[in-house]
């Protein structure tokens, strides 16, 4: 019988960041883990426009590349059949689970449990509390511009809460809770608690060999409020508005992190554990603004736009499903011709065929209204019309952190570092399984270059 093997994936959180906190003392649990482990780093695409989370966690997952799993936009994983790290260990006998997996298909016969991120449409294998706190997640997440959470939804998420919330926590969240409005980070920072709680409890039920934990909050926060965290070094700051000096919500998400890891090294001390970051943020470069449409239906129809359903992604994403090829094609045409007054795209608009994703990417500020124009007839996009969500403070490196409780690395040495594809082998070679994933396998040089190994 294999070792437990269970897999943190902390989201583009930046080690070096976390080494700063560490050396504060503020994080004793990932301080104690990686003076006895090390850390060591992953890699994976090098253009910018590649380095999204459900595009690393694709390759995570599967043990393929962007190049060969072709799976660019998040959700679109279900429209692949792409065998994936949890199937792999399946059909070798082991009972596997996944809360939040980002960008992840449920493609299991028997999952232990298998809880899809909020963004993608997939089965999920829970007990019906779990489903009703799963909905209610889903809505919270989507509406998460506008803090709008339905009474219905606020009754699973109590019911859930009730099944799962771990009663150590229970003041947590209580403070969580309670200083959401005035400190809006918390609320991701809630989420993430919750979900962690339920992984525990999951696994404790159900007792699987493998099982993977997916926690968003740290990259939602650093790429809100990086240049308010004490470990950011460089010369940009956020107005007073935006958030009042002496916070640091970095290393807040940081510390329920370290927190949560250290209840799931005492819930399971035989465990085996591994920690991935995907890729991580470095800082952002200028000012930009992140804006989400609050009723994508009723702006589309005012602009002109023919659609038959929208479905809201993470942020500024949404998906536009059209009854045609052709009516996608209009639709697409109309919205990446609309600019600004000064010639700033509103959107970028990726066609699919029949559907269109798309992002609300215009950068600056929109005060009381912004004209924009499309094939000279002018419009009106109203404050009215969108969420303001946050000011850019980080962006995407294509550079992971990986920690595994079974070996050790060089505390941050680059010369271990490995193609984020490889994780499914490191996986399957910890669980004892030696035919792993049908990729090559590949060292990387400390100049960043892969190499297959022969």
């Amino acid at each position: 019988m294999p070792q437990q093997l269970l897999f943190l994936e902390f989201n583009e959180i930046n080690f070096e960041g976390i080494e700063y906190y560490c050396k504060q003392g503020a994080l004793p649990n990932l301080n104690r883990l990686i003076a006895d482990h090390g850390w060591t780093k992953t890699l994976s695409e090098q253009r910018y426009e590649e380095l999204e989370p459900w595009i690393q966690w694709v390759t995570a997952h599967t043990g393929k590349t962007l190049a060969e799993h072709g799976v660019f936009r998040l959700g679109d994983i279900t429209k692949h059949d792409l065998p994936q790290i949890w199937e792999r260990l399946e059909e070798h006998g082991l009972r596997v689970g996944a809360i939040s997996p980002m960008n992840a298909k449920h493609r299991l016969r028997a999952a232990a449990f298998f809880v899809p991120d909020p963004w993608t449409r997939t089965e999920l294998t829970a007990r019906p509390r779990l489903r009703g706190l799963y909905d209610a997640v889903v809505q919270a997440v989507n509406d998460n511009a506008e803090a709008r959470l339905t009474v219905r939804s606020l009754q699973k998420l109590v019911l859930g809460m009730l099944d799962y919330a771990r009663v150590a926590n229970y003041a947590w969240y209580a403070r969580l809770a309670a200083t959401a409005i005035a400190a809006p980070w918390r609320k991701a920072i809630l989420l993430d608690v919750l979900l962690a709680d339920v992984f525990l409890a999951e696994v404790a039920r159900t007792a699987p060999h493998f099982a993977t934990l997916f926690l968003n909050a740290g990259a939602h926060i650093q790429h809100h409020y990086l240049f308010s965290a004490a470990c950011y070094s460089g010369k940009s700051s956020n107005p007073e508005w935006y958030l009042r000096p002496g916070r640091d919500p970095v290393r807040e998400v940081y510390q329920a992190y370290d927190r949560i890891l250290g209840s799931v090294r005492r819930a399971f001390p035989g465990a085996r554990l591994m920690i991935a970051t995907g890729l991580h943020q470095e800082p952002h470069g200028r000012v930009t603004y992140y804006w989400r449409l609050r009723r994508h239906n009723e702006f589309l129809k005012r602009i002109g736009i023919a659609f038959q359903r929208v479905e809201p992604r993470m942020s500024r994403d949404f998906l536009i499903v059209c009854a045609s090829q052709s009516q996608a094609a209009e639709a697409g045409r109309r919205l990446a011709a609309a600019k600004s007054s000064d010639g700033v795209p509103l959107f970028e608009v990726d066609n699919r065929g029949s559907d269109l994703f798309v992002m609300l990417t215009y950068p600056g500020e929109i005060s009381g209204s912004l004209h924009f124009f499309i094939d000279d007839q002018p419009y009106q996009l109203a404050e009215r019309d969108v969420a303001f969500v946050a000011l850019k403070n980080g962006e995407h490196n294509g550079v992971g952190y990986f920690v595994d409780s079974g070996q050790s690395f060089q505390r941050g040495s680059d010369a271990k570092a490995f193609a984020l594809a490889e994780i499914p082998n490191r996986v399957f070679d910890a669980l004892g399984i030696t035919s792993g994933v049908a990729t090559a396998n590949q060292a990387v040089d400390t100049d960043g270059s892969a190499a297959v190994m022969t």
